[in-house]
């Protein structure tokens, strides 16, 4: 049995788009109030910071503006998430004011490019932490879709929670959704699917597990969920996946009781640094390693040199996040180039020595530092 978090100082709690919203019924005020409810309780009872992740725009300007399906064109999204945005604080304000005991709310808008630049991704952390230090605001946080110019790019906030809940040194995140955690099998179609209540490692048998998004309102689904873990273990932080449709959702995860899904933290987290290379930048590309630089970099801690380079994917320029791919076409690495897309074309394959004849200059021996290198 799960012992619980009983010491937990600041917890975020990001909360679905299919627990807020459906195509039959609309915007599930009921099933929001009994979270705040639940939130506002264990804010008060144990003294915790609080964070709210939510989803929920896109299904609360789809039944403002009568829509039954969600809109395809990109300037209709982002339309119907600046309406249904103004409508979803409108219920966080008014249920935490209801319910809370003096809380007030606080609307946060994050877009991917916000936690691209060190400097904006820095100051999103002090933000939200003098936001905390008030003891009675709950930072309400999304992300901005009325101006994203690719829908959804964190997967349906799932990301945003774990590179959020990362970036505050929060000491849990949970993740509420429709069903109660991982599911050998998916639990809609296969009555006898038995819940995975803790997953220690990300391997690709657990992530052959999670399936895709079903829901009309919906863009997310259980990989993104695992894609959250994955964030969030590598930096240090535990987190839970559980069903919010239970009454006292949270209360039981801090209680250790009720049906849910835990995944532990590594041992190690990443520092914040670290935290902004692996997760807070986009990645504008990807390098192809063979065999041999793969081995360098996981067993024995290597930088990335030229020579272990076997192809270059994307065009990006100096100092941008690149993924580093095995010969599997695995992500195993994020990291920070010292040369240009089209430098490296040219000098992959060849040994450090070879790189000024090449590029008629040589400002490093290796493409990728192991200080600006992630192993993921």
């Amino acid at each position: 049995m799960h012992t619980g978090y009983p010491n937990i100082k600041t917890l975020v709690v990001k909360i679905g788009t299919a627990l807020l919203s459906d195509g039959i019924h609309g915007f599930k005020g009921q099933v929001l109030e009994e979270i705040v409810k639940d939130l506002a309780r264990v804010k008060h009872a144990r003294g915790l910071n609080l964070m709210v992740v939510t989803s929920g725009a896109m299904g609360c300007g789809m039944e403002r503006l009568g829509m039954e399906e969600r809109p395809v064109l990109l300037p209709v999204k982002q339309a119907t998430a600046a309406v249904g945005q103004a409508r979803l604080m409108h219920y966080y304000e008014a249920l935490f004011q209801t319910y809370g005991d003096g809380l007030r709310t606080a609307q946060i808008l994050l877009s991917a490019t916000d936690l691209d630049e060190r400097a904006s991704y820095l100051n999103v952390r002090n933000t939200v932490r003098a936001l905390l230090d008030f003891k009675n605001v709950v930072p309400i946080v999304n992300e901005n879709d009325s101006i994203a110019t690719q829908e959804l790019k964190f997967g349906d906030n799932d990301t945003l929670a774990a590179k959020v809940a990362a970036k505050v040194d929060a000491d849990l995140l949970v993740v509420l959704s429709n069903v109660d955690g991982l599911y050998d099998s998916d639990p809609g179609a296969n009555k006898d699917a038995t819940l995975i209540e803790h997953v220690d490692a990300l391997t690709p048998e657990i992530e052959a597990m999670a399936g895709g998004a079903h829901a009309s309102h919906s863009i997310g689904g259980m990989k993104t969920k695992l894609d959250a873990a994955r964030i969030a273990c590598s930096s240090g932080l535990p987190m839970v996946i559980a069903s919010g449709l239970r009454p006292g959702a949270v209360s039981d995860v801090l209680d250790g009781k009720g049906p849910m899904t835990t995944f532990g933290s590594s041992e190690n987290g990443l520092t914040q640094r670290k935290r902004w290379i692996a997760f807070g930048r986009s990645s504008r590309g990807a390098l192809r390693i063979d065999r041999g630089a793969r081995d360098a970099l996981i067993d024995r801690g290597k930088s990335l040199l030229p020579a272990g380079i076997v192809s270059v994917e994307g065009a990006f320029g100096l100092g941008e996040a690149v993924t580093i791919k095995d010969p599997g076409g695995h992500d195993v690495a994020r990291g920070l180039t010292n040369y240009t897309s089209e430098e490296i074309e040219r000098i992959k394959g060849c040994q450090s020595g070879d790189i000024e004849g090449i590029l008629g200059y040589k400002d490093y021996d290796v493409v990728i530092q192991r200080d600006n290198l992630v192993l993921l």
